[in-house]
C-alpha cells in the first residue's frame, strides 16, 4: 500500500467517477481502475462497488476511505511544514468566500493576487456557511472569508475586518435628512435580503417588530434591492463597500444610521485549528491591504499579520 494509491482511492470517492478523479489526478481513467484493483487485492477487499451509472464505498471501504483521508491530510502537512521552514510558498491555494461578501472583494483580490503570486494556482470557491465549514474540515479549501461570529468545532476564526451598513432611500423618502434615524421611518417599506442574515439583523433592529409598518419584501441581491427601493419607494441596507457600485445620483439616496443600532457586519478569516501555511495567510492578508478601504481592516492584522 502507497500514499500514492491512498490519494486515488480518496479522489475516488470525492467525485464518486472515474473519468473526473483521473483527469483531477491527472492520469488516465484506465491507469487509476488499474490501480485500484491492485489495492483491493492487496488488502482482499472491495472498497467500491462499481456500475455503469454508479461508484460506491461498499461499508469496509468507507472505513479504509476515512483513514485514508486522515493518512493523505497529515501528508499534505508534512510537506506544508517543510515548505514554511524553507520560506517557501506553496504551489496551490484553494480559498471561499461567502456569496454576500464576494461581489465586494473578489474583482481586486483575483486581480492583484494573480499579478503579485503567479506561480501560486489560485482557486476560489463561492460557499455558503454549512458546506464552508466542511470544506474546511475536509482539507478541500485552506481557508475562507466569511461573516464572523460563525462557531465550528475545529475550525479558527481570525476577525478580518468591520463594515459599516449604510441606508439607502427612495427619491422621495425623507432627502431632506442628513442622517437617517429609523424612527421617522417605520411606516415606510423596509426592503431587505433573504440570506443574509447581517442585513436582517441591521434591518430588524430598526423595526423590533415584523408587525410594524407594512410586510418586509425580501430580495436575492443588493443590486436588486436598490432597484426595487429606486421604483418601489421605501429604504434597504447596504454595505460600505457597495457605495462605489452607485450611480452619483444614487448616491444622494444614502445616509448615515443615527443611533445605537446594529449598523455594521464583522468579516473574519477561517481555517482549521491545525492549519500550518501560515506564508500563504500572509499573501490573503497582504492582497487585502492593496485595495480594502483604510481603516477598515483590523489594526493588528495589519500590522502583524496572522501568526499560528
Amino acid at each position: 500500500m502507497t500514499l500514492q494509491q491512498l490519494r486515488y482511492i480518496v479522489a475516488i470517492n470525492r467525485y464518486r467517477n472515474f473519468a473526473r478523479a483521473a483527469e483531477v489526478l491527472g492520469i488516465s481513467q484506465p491507469t487509476l481502475s488499474a490501480m485500484l484493483v491492485k489495492l483491493e487485492d492487496e488488502l482482499d477487499v472491495r472498497i467500491f462497488e462499481r456500475s455503469n451509472k454508479s461508484v460506491t464505498p461498499t461499508l469496509v471501504g468507507g472505513k479504509i476511505i476515512r483513514q485514508a483521508e486522515k493518512v493523505v491530510m497529515e501528508s499534505g502537512r508534512v510537506e506544508e511544514l517543510v515548505a514554511e521552514e524553507k520560506g517557501e510558498l506553496c504551489k496551490t491555494f484553494t480559498l471561499s468566500v461567502g456569496p454576500t461578501i464576494s461581489p465586494y472583494i473578489l474583482p481586486k483580490f483575483i486581480k492583484h493576487y494573480v499579478k503579485d503570486y503567479p506561480n501560486v494556482e489560485l482557486t476560489i470557491r463561492e460557499l455558503k456557511s454549512n458546506a464552508m465549514f466542511d470544506a474546511i474540515l475536509n482539507g478541500e479549501i485552506d481557508a475562507s472569508i466569511a461573516i464572523s461570529d460563525q462557531k465550528c468545532e475545529g475550525v479558527l476564526e481570525v476577525p478580518l475586518y468591520t463594515e459599516n451598513f449604510y441606508v439607502y432611500l427612495s427619491e422621495n423618502c425623507w432627502r431632506k435628512l442628513a442622517v437617517f434615524n429609523p424612527k421617522d421611518l417605520e411606516h415606510e417599506s423596509m426592503w431587505i435580503m433573504r440570506e443574509a442574515q447581517c442585513l436582517r439583523d441591521s434591518a430588524f433592529s430598526f423595526c423590533k417588530s415584523r408587525a410594524k409598518g407594512h410586510h418586509i419584501y425580501e430580495a436575492g441581491s443588493i443590486e436588486t434591492l436598490i432597484r426595487i427601493v429606486d421604483e418601489n419607494g421605501g429604504f434597504t441596507i447596504i454595505p460600505e463597500m457597495h457605495l462605489p457600485f452607485l450611480a452619483d445620483w444614487q448616491r444622494e439616496n444614502v445616509r448615515r444610521i443615527d443611533g445605537d443600532y446594529l449598523s455594521q457586519r464583522r468579516v473574519s478569516l477561517y481555517i482549521k485549528s491545525d492549519y500550518v501555511r501560515q506564508r500563504m495567510l500572509k499573501t490573503v492578508i497582504d492582497t487585502l491591504k492593496k485595495f480594502m478601504p483604510e481603516g477598515m481592516l483590523q489594526e493588528g492584522i495589519v500590522k502583524y499579520g496572522i501568526k499560528l
